[in-house]
């Protein structure tokens, strides 16, 4: 089983993969995950990575490729495996589709977590983050036992650059730009699935398992 999700910052896309990789078995892969572990051994690949992550320099989309392809063909995903967070560019998608069938390989299913902007900025705006631990919360979904204060601390809770509602919004303009004609490539391959982000987590879970049918 070999998935990509799909949807903006905020949908709750990385929560799912995560639930999923658990449910079916299969690795969770991000590309943050890639690029830690390829620079803490060392690699050849990671090497070439940090080269340019030191110079402040977006890792080349062909790179980028080369170190997913290379984590997908390890032993623990014989089964399939979960994308998140790549492809995030058409480039990225048509350098993964054609490293893939150059290993007889191709993607089952593209999860797209469909929600409002509104909502997205509304759900990120009510994120809150300790500044001692770093544990979150959310003012509606998982807020803290006493107002602004950490449940595990007892540190003040914030409200991070990342989730102001003006970051949220410019975030979401990129990713309307660069990632949305994602869909619409996926959809020509005829295994984009959409499912609606406004429910519940684990009503969009339970949406997901039977679009996989799991």
């Amino acid at each position: 089983m070999k998935i990509i999700m799909l949807g903006a910052p905020g949908a709750g896309k990385g929560t799912q993969a995560k639930k999923i990789a658990e449910v079916c078995k299969i690795p969770h892969i991000s590309t943050g995950d890639i690029f830690r572990a390829n620079i803490k051994n060392g690699t050849g690949l990671g090497q070439k990575a940090k080269e340019y992550m030191d110079q402040g320099l977006l890792v080349p989309d062909e790179l980028v490729c080369d170190l997913v392809v290379d984590r997908i063909q390890q032993p623990d995903c014989k089964k399939g495996y979960i994308l998140d967070g790549f492809p995030r560019t058409i480039p990225q998608a048509e350098a993964l589709t054609n490293a893939l069938n150059a290993i007889d390989e191709k993607m089952e299913y593209a999860i797209n977590i469909e929600i409002p902007d509104e909502n997205i900025i509304r759900r990120m705006s009510g994120r809150r983050a300790c500044v001692g631990c770093g544990a979150t919360y959310h003012l509606v979904y998982n807020p803290p036992k006493i107002e602004n204060i950490c449940d595990v601390c007892g540190e003040k809770l914030i409200l991070r650059e990342d989730d102001k509602p003006e970051t949220v919004k410019k975030r979401l303009d990129v990713y309307h730009n660069q990632t949305q004609p994602l869909i619409d490539y996926y959809e020509k391959q005829n295994i984009l699935k959409d499912v609606d982000g406004t429910k519940s987590m684990d009503e969009v879970f339970k949406d997901i398992l039977a679009i996989l049918g799991v």
